[in-house]
């Protein structure tokens, strides 16, 4: 297929399908915008431009083309984009940023920074106040500003959103808990902090006051089973506090989701240790979302394609590694495919949940089953006893149609039951049960059944960005400045995350002078 042929029978983002492919990126040294191709070479899916200063570039972006091939099947058609764009109509993608008219997918995520301070001291972290010199920390009354601007700028008619507070390490903020309260003041449905765990860990006196005020979920950081990963990652022996952290949010009503960074050659021989502990675990945690390392800095290209890690890698190293449980060309599909889903959930609940509308690069992601009181545990992928695809292609014709407002309830179920295969459901469960615990995913669990949700995401840095991808990005971050930017401007090619930081910060030695040396964790 070609570029040409980008439209399908299910319709599709505007975005070329099909190998090769020309889309537009950065050159990583200097930053200006360039052509990039994408195409298949031995199996694989890569990268390559070529900058008329800095000279040519590749990169691998997938490390199998089968499943990449199956991934792009399974875009949506763009969605009305964003209710209150920061930056009108431009053509300087992505260097004008915060969110523009251009943008086309509202936000299943949103973030804000709280600090870059940290008790820990992360070889890999790209947000840390020792290694920039400065301090950066919005007041109580900023943060509250800027969830205000993230709350409005979201679509219309969309309940449920998400807000993440992120760092450093979000839980150090001396306002942490009043944060807490304000965002579920404001609104939000689902509140959540990414973090390492260990104030959580420490003090069950600080969960409990953090689940009071509104904590719904913890994004744990959690890169492995053994205290070695950590040493490499973190720098410091962790395991133990972290199941602490797991043990303090079971304690007090706090899901968990652990967050892996996964780097070739130091932890991604642990991602099937990860899956199934989080299936023993799985009364508390809702999810394992996997995130391959980004590069930052300058990398030489026998480095980079050496260390690279891919969503299809993860897929395949959790096949193999938790025994076929999990089947890489079965059971991954890019997130956008829940589009449908969320169409149909819209007409049968109160409450609007949020189309998942990226790039279909941007993630994979599977559900997994499980009856956390059956011992052995039995995780069942949802492709072994539910047609996904038959299911999806049915719920997006039918509101293509005329939508489900027409579309009662009987007849809603007779389309899931079509797509039912009970003879190969897990023992017990039934197509009503389904339905409930899918519909409430996160919510906790249906009597014995619990869904988690086991995917990867894989954030682009300079070497493989495609702005194809920007514009759909679903994850964003509010800044003090007024301006909301996606994930993968922040972090990497323009580095929003530097200039927002230094315009709002003052100098790392003032701040010693004022408040004293953070104390580090130095482990278990």
């Amino acid at each position: 297929m070609n570029n040409l042929e980008r439209k399908d029978k299910i319709g599709h983002q505007d975005v070329p399908i099909g190998l090769p492919k020309q889309v537009k990126s950065l050159c990583p040294e200097c930053k200006k915008v360039i052509d990039a191709e994408i195409y298949e070479e031995d199996g694989k899916i890569w990268m390559k431009k070529t900058c008329d200063e800095h000279g040519d570039i590749k990169d691998l972006i997938y490390g199998d083309a089968k499943l990449y091939k199956k991934a792009e099947k399974w875009g949506f058609p763009d969605p009305e984009g964003i209710k209150k764009p920061n930056v009108e109509f431009h053509d300087n993608c992505p260097n004008d940023c915060g969110l523009c008219s251009n943008h086309l997918s509202y936000a299943c995520l949103s973030n804000v920074d709280l600090t870059n301070r940290c008790n820990l001291r992360c070889p890999i972290c790209f947000a840390n106040s020792n290694v920039a010199g400065y301090v950066y920390e919005p007041s109580y009354e900023q943060v509250v500003e800027i969830l205000k601007n993230l709350y409005n700028t979201n679509k219309p008619g969309v309940d449920l959103q998400a807000i993440q507070f992120t760092g450093g390490e979000p839980t150090i903020h001396p306002r942490f808990v009043d944060i807490i309260k304000a965002a579920k003041d404001i609104g939000f449905a689902h509140i959540q902090v990414a973090t390492n765990g260990i104030l959580i860990g420490n003090s069950l006196e600080f969960a409990k006051k953090c689940k009071e005020a509104g904590l719904y979920t913890l994004y744990l950081q959690f890169d492995g089973l053994t205290d070695e990963v950590y040493k490499k990652t973190c720098g410091a022996p962790l395991l133990k506090v972290k199941k602490q952290a797991i043990e303090n949010a079971r304690k007090v009503g706090i899901r968990v989701v652990f967050v892996p960074t996964v780097v070739r050659g130091v932890n991604n021989d642990q991602v099937g240790d990860l899956f199934n502990f989080a299936m023993e675990n799985s009364d508390v945690v809702t999810g394992v979302s996997y995130q391959p390392i980004s590069f930052t800095g300058r990398y030489s290209e026998k480095e980079r394609i050496n260390q690279r890690y891919t969503l299809s890698d993860l897929a395949h190293d959790l096949e193999k590694q938790t025994n076929g449980i999990v089947k890489a060309y079965r059971d991954f599909y890019p997130l956008s495919i829940t589009t449908p889903l969320s169409d149909f959930f819209k007409f049968f609940r109160k409450e609007k949940p949020i189309n998942i509308t990226c790039h279909t690069n941007c993630g994979l992601g599977t559900y997994v089953i499980v009856n956390f009181n059956e011992k052995p545990l039995k995780p069942v992928p949802l492709t072994e006893f539910i047609d996904v695809e038959g299911l999806t292609m049915d719920l997006y014709e039918l509101n293509k149609k005329g939508g489900f407002k027409t579309f009662t309830q009987l007849k809603a179920l007779n389309a899931m039951r079509k797509h039912f295969k009970k003879d190969k459901a897990p023992e017990g469960l039934t197509l009503v049960k389904f339905l409930k615990i899918f519909e409430g995913i996160g919510k906790g669990h249906v009597q014995e059944w619990k869904m988690v949700i086991i995917a990867g995401m894989h954030f682009q840095d300079c070497y493989n960005y495609n702005l194809d991808r920007i514009k759909r990005c679903v994850i964003h971050y509010g800044a003090p400045n007024g301006r909301i930017y996606p994930f993968c401007t922040i972090n990497s090619g323009p580095f929003f995350r530097e200039s927002i930081e230094k315009e709002f910060s003052i100098p790392l030695e003032e701040w010693k002078k004022k408040h004293g040396e953070d104390k580090l964790y130095k482990g278990d």
